[in-house]
Formats: C-alpha cells, structure tokens, sequence
C-alpha cells in the first residue's frame, strides 16, 4: 500500500431522511408495495457505497445494508432458517418471510429482539440446534459486489464472524440434544465460510471483513478455543481474499494473541473503548506483520477527534506496525448521517460535533496527515467538550449525603402505600405509552412549526388523553396511565425539557427493523427550568378514580440513550439528571399522584462488557437512581421498568434499587424472573412482563394465566403485578385491546382462585 490507507467498519443505512423506515411502514400498513421497498433498498445501498467511494476512502465497506437487522441476515446468508418457521418457507415469499421471522404473526411469535453490546441497537437472535443444517445463500451479496464493480468500486464485503454468529445465536426450543451449544455447528459454519471466500475470490474481492465484536466480552477457554480453530480453518481456505478480523466495541483481550498468531491478514483493533499503547501492542507476537485498522475515530459517539492527539497516537503506532489503516471504532450504524443539515443545534455545541460524514471525512483526513507528514495543521489546540459549569447545579451536588439516596423501609412503605392505594391482588396495568395517532404527532410538529397555538395544541393532546382513560378503564386496568400522547421519545422528550441537552431535527438512528430515535446530546450541566409531566399527569388523574402512574425516564436511560459529554465522569453526570428528575417527583406528588414510574430499562445497557468494572457500575448506576426516588415519600409508590438480565450482578441491583414496585422485560426469557422471585432474589414488588409489547402477536388468557401462575407459586399476590413487557407504543389498538383485556381476564382468574383457597401449589 502506498501510504496509510483509511476505512471504516460500517455506515448508517436507513437513508438520510428515513427513507427505508417510512418504506417498510407503508408496506406492513398495507398502504405500500414490495417492489417499493426492495427499489428502496437498492436505491439506499448503492448510494452508500457511491458516496463513501466519493470521499477518498481508500476502503469502502459492503454488504451493509439490511431490511431489518444485519445479524439475521448473516445467519440467513448461510441458510440458518429456524426449524419453526420452515413450515412458511414455502408459503411466503423471501421478504415477507423475513419479516414474519422479525415480527412475527399470532401463530408464529417473532426472533427474540436482543441488545446490541452495549448499544442502543437490537438485534434479532438466530435460533440453532442440532438439526441445523447451512446452506450458503450469497446471491444479494455477490450481486451487491458486482454491481459495485461495474461501476469502479471496489468493495470490502462485511460478514459476521464465524464464532459470533453462533455465540450470538441462541440453542432452538426445538433442539432435543442435551448439552448441545451453538459452538457445535463450527465446523459445518467454516465450510460455508470457505464456500463464500471461494466465490469472492473468483470475482476479484481482495479482502473479506469478518466481526467478531463476541470477542470483546469475556470468554471462556472453549470459546476461545473455537475462535483458534476458526481461523486457522479460514486463513489455510485453498481460495480465498485476505482475511480483516475485528473487534469493535472492546478490548480484544485474550482473543487479540490468538488472532495475531494466525494467518490471518489484517485486524481492526476498537482503539477507542479499547485503548492499548504502542508498546501493549507491540509485546503481541505476530502484531507486527499484520494490517492494523486502527479504530481512532468513535463509531458511537458524536464529539469530534482529538486532531493533534489522535495524529501523535496514530504516528506512535505506525512506528511499530507499518501497515496501518486508519478507521473507525465501530460501525457509523449508532450515529447520526449528517450534522450539515442540522440548522438550530447551538454554535458552541456544533463546532465539537461530527456525525458520520463527518467521521468518514476525519478518517480520510487522519490518513491523508499520517501519510504525507503534514502536521503543522494539527498543531491547533485540542477541541474540548469543556462546556461552563452551574454553580447552583455543582453545590447541590458537593452538598448530597448518603440520606439522600435512602427511603423509609420497604415493609413501611408498603403499609402505607395499600392503605392509600387499596388495590386489589395482582393489579393490572401498562407501562406507559399507548398508541400516537396521527393526529398527536401532527399537532406536535404544528406546534414545534408554530402553525398551532399552545392553548389549541393541549385541547387536542387531552382529548388524546381522555379517550386513553376511558379505554383503560373499560378494560378494566387497576392503575392507569395518561399514555404520553405529547411525547416523541422517552429520552428526547425530557432532552428538550432540560438545560444542558441539545436535541437533533434529523439525527436519527436505527434501535432495530423501522423503529429509530434522535438521541440528544448531553453536553452541559443538567438543570430544569420548570416541571416536565404534571400539566398532563395531573389533567388525566382528574379524569378517573383510579391511581394514573407518573411516566418518568430515569438518569442512568437518559444517560445511555444519549450522546454524552466526555469532560467528567459518568456518574457525577448520572447524578446531575437524578436530582432534575428528584424534583420532578416532588412536584407530581404535590399535584396528587401517588404512583410514579421511573423506567430504567438502560441500566442493563450500560453494563461494561467484561468483568472488569461491572461492581463499580452497578454501584453507581444504582446510587442515580436512588438519588432521583430517595425524595419520595413512603406512601408515593416508586414503580420502575428495566430491561431483563438473568446475571446474579444485575437481579442484586435490581434488589438494592429499591423501588417499591419492578416490572422486567422478560417475555421470551421469563425463566430467570420467575426463578429470582423463587429464589427470593427479588423481595419487592414485581410485575414478569407476561406479554411482548413489541410483537404484534395478541397472547390468549390461558398463555397469560399460566405465566402468573408460576409467578404467584413464588411470591404474594399483593407483590404480584400483571403488565405487559414494555410501553404499547408501536402497536396498533386491534392489537392493543384484546391483549389487555386478556391480560386483565388472566390477573381477574388467579385472585378468584385465591379468594377460593385455590393458591397455586
């Protein structure tokens, strides 16, 4: 290679204005055509590759683009169709059975949707078992390559690794073998990997890019054993391109010495999360010959380099590895496309900004510099994400005591909260959002236009609000909500409510399928001017006899949600948004409303990957919390919301959370819930999550009722709550009614057999 060459792992590709997401709603609606999408799609993926040649990558990634989720479409590349949807192979054409496998149907529930290490994308979860059986299906990929050939571009074709795709991957409910694990298909998977090299090789592909992002986690003896294996399989392939290993999202860790030892080419190293030094790097055996993809500029954050830095780390390490690549971290997939188009961000804000045109453009710049010598532009001072601090904001904080973040005993609270509520066994109710009509979102962007007035606008938001109470309370939920009609987003809402965020028009991201969200941008200290819910909590509760739940986005989900400022530690920045969110608490109680749910389903997400600092971040995580919640007073019911995780670490603290009431997104792996409640892991009030709210799937009441039942064999009733997994948001209401009425039918079944001394045995 002449000079340092520049790349990066991946690019964003819902199209810059959406174009995919409004495509793929139009056509699941019924309004749309396939042809319109799959035009779509073609249109969105040649111009990316189009316009990442155009900018002087010397690289340019493919095989990108996808439908839904990349990680399903790699286990559909070699034929890893799950034995329960095989009876629709033939039914269904490709797509719509694609989207059946994403979404699924009332008879065929859809691929558990799973995070994404660590980042705000989800992913569908491949099932395998010991039936499997690969079969390569590369056709969109090889004719994605020679299209980009006809047109001079030549492309890096990006697959998910051997090993991740199958760590990835779940064991099937269909498999019958016991002790059987994904890792037992390696061999059949590398003999469909070397059938790929093969074929993109006789084309002319000089390099395959292979993620292996499982690596950056910790891994077990076998699990690394499999990734030796793996590569000294696929680097000995009689036909092949060279061979870019990489390991976003991390530190490489103990897979790092074995990558370096095999014949592999070339390793793209995440120098961002996982920072080495010159030296660490070259005490690696077998470092030295390879290709480095140095991933320098952050594929998750918005915030520009550090240009002068950035370029005396980059020249450190050419010094010791020759070969090197400048690129990105990550994939570009978890930022904004453009910040050019932004035109009411705050100048100060802008100018430390880079969306991933921009980082595309720093890539080129950082190789083009490293090359040629040319420092003496990146001798400026560093840009800094310095911003001036409040006063007021930093002596509360200097001014917090342990009290602060303690509430009276659970048991008190307890008492006095059934004294106040009166609610009946296994209550039913939602999390939160119900479905936006499109008359919601258009008085919205009205307002945010200045086409409406504020007094017309809220005339039209509590007429939404109203019709939500009257449907709740004819199905009969225990405790209400007033569905959050006047919010966009969870986090992006209470963002434009705060000083110290800065929120996007346009700077949209994909979180999994057409679902997409602007995190904003937390640069500043946090304050709140004024309070956020209760004009519209308190109007709803006015409505009805039945307690309405305050709906509040917790710190630590504000927090990961966002794009968040790097010049102090996470969790001085955690406690500034807890003691906003502390005051927006005292404010709803003094309004009326007795219960309040501060959903954290983050707090999962922000869990480090590897060992190694989980306890600290848990223990800080959890101090957020109860910073915002420790105001409360006994008989105010502190609900919250998290995402499941069935590691001990994390149901602890849940435990020392400390809400008076948890409900847990665990529909598709509610085995771990249900046993923490046997267990007595989880001593408080808990709702399983008994329906998935992102599924368009209605559950009968015999499903629902089973679900509590096993619940209710662990733990009181009157700790026992029925709801859904997550907010209603995304659904429709055919779906949305019979699915509560079912799930309050099911509550409604097991208090009558308590009342009948039917407790379950």
């Amino acid at each position: 290679m002449a000079g340092h060459g520049s790349s990066i792992l991946g690019y964003p590709r819902i199209g810059p204005r959406r174009e995919l997401k409004r495509a793929l709603d139009s056509y699941w609606h019924g309004d749309g055509t396939r042809a319109e999408v799959i035009a779509v799609g073609r249109e969105l993926q040649e111009n990316m590759w189009r316009e990442l040649s155009a900018t002087g990558l010397t690289q340019v990634p493919g095989n990108t683009f996808s439908f839904y989720d990349h990680v399903l479409d790699n286990a559909l590349l070699f034929g890893a169709v799950p034995d329960r949807f095989r009876p629709l192979v033939d039914e269904l054409d490709p797509l719509d059975f694609y989207f059946t496998m994403c979404r699924g149907r009332p008879d065929f529930p859809p691929l558990e949707l799973v995070r994404w290490f660590g980042s705000n994308y989800h992913y569908r979860q491949p099932e395998l078992d010991e039936c499997t059986v690969f079969d390569l299906k590369s056709s969109p990929l090889l004719d994605e390559f020679d299209r980009a050939v006809a047109e001079g571009v030549e492309l890096r074709p990006v697959v998910l690794g051997p090993v991740s795709l199958l760590l990835l991957s779940k064991v099937a409910p269909t498999s019958r073998q016991n002790g059987f694990t994904t890792l037992d298909l390696l061999d059949p998977l590398l003999e469909q990997y070397e059938r790929l090299f093969e074929q993109l090789a006789k084309r002319g592909a000089t390099c395959v890019q292979l993620d292996e992002p499982s690596f950056t986690e910790d891994r077990s003896v076998d699990e690394l054993a499999a990734l030796k294996r793996a590569y000294d399989v696929l680097s000995h392939a009689p036909l092949r391109p060279r061979i870019l290993v990489t390991g976003p999202y991390g530190h490489l860790g103990e897979a790092l010495p074995i990558l370096a030892a095999s014949k592999i080419e070339a390793l793209g190293l995440d120098l961002v999360n996982g920072r080495m030094t010159p030296d660490e790097l070259a005490a690696v055996p077998g470092l030295k010959r390879k290709r480095i993809y140095a991933g320098v500029v952050d594929g998750r954050n918005v915030w520009k380099v550090d240009r002068r830095r950035t370029l005396e780390y980059l020249q450190s390490l050419a010094a010791i590895a020759p070969d090197l690549v400048v690129s990105t971290s990550s994939s570009l997939l978890h930022v904004p496309y453009d910040l050019l188009i932004e035109y009411d961000i705050p100048g100060d804000v802008a100018d430390r900004l880079a969306f991933a045109k921009q980082k595309v453009g720093e890539v080129v710049s950082l190789a083009k510099a490293l090359t040629t010598g040319a420092e003496e532009k990146w001798r400026r001072p560093p840009v800094s994400v310095h911003f001036k601090q409040k006063h007021t904001v930093r002596a509360r904080l200097n001014a917090l005591t342990a009290e602060h973040r303690v509430r009276a005993p659970y048991e008190e609270r307890r008492v006095a909260q059934q004294r106040r509520l009166n609610l009946p066994p296994v209550p039913a109710t939602t999390l939160g959002s119900f479905p936006q009509t499109a008359e919601a979102r258009k008085a919205r962007y009205e307002l945010d236009q200045g086409r409406l007035s504020y007094e017309e606008y809220a005339t039209l938001i509590e007429a939404e609000i109203e019709s939500t109470i009257r449907l709740q309370e004819d199905i009969g939920l225990d405790v209400l909500v007033h569905g959050e009609h006047e919010r966009n987003d969870m986090v992006q809402y209470f963002a434009e409510l705060l000083e110290g965020f800065a929120t996007t028009r346009f700077g949209w991201v994909q979180a999994y399928g057409s679902r997409c969200t602007r995190p904003p941008i937390l640069y500043g200290d946090i304050v709140r001017p004024k309070p956020m819910t209760v004009e519209w909590t308190a109007f709803a509760q006015s409505l009805t006899d039945k307690p309405v739940k305050g709906m509040l986005t917790g710190p630590v989900t504000m927090l990961a949600r966002s794009y968040v400022r790097a010049d102090q530690p996470r969790h001085e920045t955690a406690d500034q948004l807890a003691l906003a969110i502390r005051d927006e608490i005292s404010d709803l109680e003094k309004a009326g409303i007795v219960i309040i749910q501060v959903d954290e389903p983050a707090i999962r997400e922000l869990l480090p990957l590897r060992q190694d600092g989980r306890a600290e971040y848990l223990d800080w995580a959890v101090d957020a919390f109860r910073l915002a919640t420790g105001g409360a007073q006994p008989e105010t019911q502190v609900h919250t919301h998290l995402t499941y995780s069935g590691q001990k670490s994390v149901v602890d603290a849940i435990e020392r959370l400390d809400a008076d009431v948890t409900a847990i997104v665990a529909t598709r792996s509610i085995g771990w819930v249900l046993e923490a409640i046997k267990d007595q892991a989880l001593t408080h009030g808990v709702g399983p999550g008994v329906y998935e709210s992102r599924s368009a799937r209605i559950p009968d009441i015999d499903e629902l009722d089973e679900l509590l039942t096993e619940a209710a064999r662990s733990v009181d009733l009157d700790r026992l709550w029925a709801n859904p997994d997550g907010g209603l948001k995304s659904r429709r209401n055919w779906q949305l009614e019979p699915s509560l009425r079912n799930l309050v039918a099911a509550a409604r079944r097991l208090r009558r057999r308590a009342a009948s001394d039917e407790r379950p045995e």
